[in-house]
């Protein structure tokens, strides 16, 4: 796993960076997949090398709160994500964003969009 893009790419929200598997240009038997065929895929898949925080919980009190107030404001409390660093996640490609970072291509993708996630440790305890 890349720790440069953990350190330097701060993921917001409830959005998750992921490295996908491979563009897939060509098929297990070389064949070469022309542009058109490959976005008419509805999934793909990657690894998550970084989560965003979660799903903000409002606080009531900050809404109560004046916008002149001088009193401190509690920091943001977040409902966690369920995906984690290091998963295999299986996502629907229509929700995805791409980015180029360090020349390499990762994909923004909402929780939401997410079908399965895929844990190296799971995976462990089931091979036992």
């Amino acid at each position: 796993m890349n720790h440069s893009v953990k350190k330097n790419i701060i993921v917001v929200g409830d959005k998750v960076l992921i490295l996908p598997d491979s563009d897939k240009e060509r098929t297990e038997h070389g064949l070469y997949l022309p542009p058109t065929v490959r976005e008419k895929e509805k999934i793909q898949s990657g690894y998550i090398m970084n989560v965003g925080p979660g799903y903000p919980v409002p606080n009531p009190n900050f809404i109560d709160q004046e916008p002149w107030s001088t009193t401190p404001k509690e920091p943001v409390k977040y409902i966690p994500l369920q995906a984690e660093e290091g998963d295999y996640a299986i996502f629907l490609r229509d929700h995805a964003i791409e980015i180029e970072y360090e020349s390499k291509k990762y994909l923004i993708v909402p929780q939401s969009a997410i079908l399965l996630l895929i844990r190296r440790d799971i995976l462990e305890k089931i091979r036992e």
